[in-house]
């Protein structure tokens, strides 16, 4: 193996100073690492393996889905955007494509990091609700206006469609240097809509207006491209209204969505190469599993990520690796020319199957887990680790879904997946996908007492809060009464609690 190439460069807040470790020989050199990362087309095919499994027609020619390939440009580590024009007339901005949350929202002022925004004077068919809105994620937030106009999408569903729209007025963390999008576009369930799920969301809306079916799949391209590639931004495809054979290969397979507010799913088992971890399955879902084009990594469980990590060094190829690698704080480089992925395992996640006596296995290769990320002076190529820890649930985001062709079927309750035709090198596939097997855990409910939906902790939290209010005023009253005091009062509690987006 060749690891003279190796190297490992401690990233600081907006460059790096890096060292050879492996031999002991000294690099110099500093690099722009402020670029977020993460995060190809077509093919034929396919067999379903599971019973139920239909392409959605369209007699009424709303929507053609070979139109619609292609709709999506994006940048390695910012996510996947489309074009819509907004308002009369239409004002055409980018918008960032989330499973992971509910609200369609976009710049209505200025940024310094954007170079358009949707100006509410200018479109005549705007209207304001009068009532504000505001979303808080893990990394950035954004306050803004609830109002509602016309959209039409240039690739999607034929016409003018009326949607909600939370006009973003300010934002802190939530527009990043570089980036090529001016709003997001959540496509999860209107539970997880701000400020309730009476704002009904972009797609229950599509469907509503349109009549197509209420599936929508989704291609990522951008395995494998650096972030620092100055050549057009990666592709892929949101199909709205139901599934394009030709962007994947082989068989579907799909599993149940557990709750409708995230694309809540159960995962039953992780393995590095063939080293099964062994942890009971609530730790897989603990506090939930989600599947979210939003998010960068796949985010994993404490107990879970530690038990990764420790199966990856102790099969990886390459002996004594830096600890910073693995927690994000170092990125490991090689010369130009070597592939590092031959260094590294398979990881393997083990889905329940509509049958839930049976389970499926998605499996990405390390050319998806392994990710480029900047290269220094030309002789070296840097790579990130695509997996982190996470205290928010196991999130299957980009690093996973990168390699697949994901299908989300609402109207039956399920989240399909298949290879997609443009996760490969050479006709070689980066994903792999396989089952039936017998679910592990499949007399179990790996879920039962890990996740409890947002609504009903408020529900508790506000209850205990109640509770606590009236034991505080019986005491008050007892310290009160023996000295016959009497003055006037107030209990309050100005805690909120704010809907975290997990990133």
């Amino acid at each position: 193996m060749h690891l003279y190439g190796l190297l490992l460069l401690s990233l600081s807040f907006w460059t790096s100073h890096s060292v050879f470790k492996i031999p002991l020989k000294m690099f110099a050199g500093k690099f722009n690492a402020s670029v977020q990362l993460d995060l190809r087309p077509l093919r034929k095919n396919a067999s379903a393996v599971e019973s139920g499994l239909s392409l959605a027609s369209d007699p009424a020619g709303i929507v053609n889905f070979l139109d619609m390939i292609n709709n999506l440009k994006g940048d390695s580590g910012r996510g996947y955007y489309m074009q819509m024009a907004i308002g009369t007339p239409g004002q055409t901005l980018n918008i960032l494509v989330d499973t992971g949350s509910s609200n369609f929202a976009v710049a209505a002022e200025a940024h310094p990091y954007i170079i358009h925004y949707f100006n509410r004077a200018l479109s005549s068919t705007y209207q304001s609700s009068g009532s504000g809105v505001a979303v808080k994620y893990t990394q950035g937030e954004w306050e803004g206006e609830l109002g509602t106009d016309r959209i039409t999408i240039p690739q999607g569903p034929s016409g003018t469609i009326t949607i909600n729209i939370a006009a973003i007025i300010s934002s802190e963390g939530f527009f990043l240097p570089g980036i090529n999008w001016q709003g997001i576009l959540g496509l999860a369930y209107p539970l997880l809509a701000r400020p309730g799920p009476s704002v009904e969301p972009f797609f229950n809306s599509v469907v509503r207006q349109t009549s197509i079916p209420d599936v929508f799949s989704l291609q990522m391209c951008g395995a494998g491209v650096s972030a620092s590639t100055t050549a057009d931004p990666a592709g892929g495809s949101l199909i709205m209204g139901g599934v394009e054979p030709t962007l994947y290969r082989g068989s579907v397979w799909y599993t149940p969505v557990l709750e409708e507010w995230y694309y809540q799913v159960e995962v039953l088992k992780l393995e590095v190469g063939a080293q099964n971890l062994n942890l009971d399955c609530k730790e897989y879902n603990s506090d939930k599993a989600i599947v979210d084009s939003g998010t960068t990594l796949l985010r994993l469980p404490g107990i879970v990520f530690s038990g990764v990590v420790e199966a990856i060094m102790q099969t990886s190829l390459i002996k004594d690796f830096s600890a910073g690698f693995f927690d994000g704080t170092k990125l490991a480089c090689w010369m130009r020319g070597e592939s590092p992925w031959r260094l590294f395992p398979k990881i393997s996640i083990y889905l329940r199957a509509m049958n839930t006596s049976q389970s499926f296995r998605i499996t990405i290769l390390p050319q998806l887990y392994v990710q480029p990320v900047t290269s220094i002076d030309g002789t070296l190529d840097c790579f990130r680790f695509g997996i982190s820890h996470s205290a928010n649930g196991l999130v299957i985001g980009a690093t996973v879904m990168e390699g697949f062709y994901v299908i989300f079927d609402r109207a039956q309750k399920r989240v399909g997946f298949a290879v997609s035709t443009c996760a490969e090198n050479g006709d070689v596939p980066f994903a792999e996908i396989a089952g039936p097997f017998l679910a592990e855990g499949a007399t179990s409910d790996c879920t039962s007492g890990v996740s409890v939906r947002e609504p009903v902790m408020w529900v508790i939290a506000f209850g205990l809060m109640g509770i606590c209010a009236l034991v505080l005023i019986v005491l008050l009253i007892l310290l009160i009464l023996p000295c016959r005091r009497y003055r006037d009062g107030e209990i309050t509690d100005e805690s909120s609690l704010v809907r975290h987006r997990i990133k």
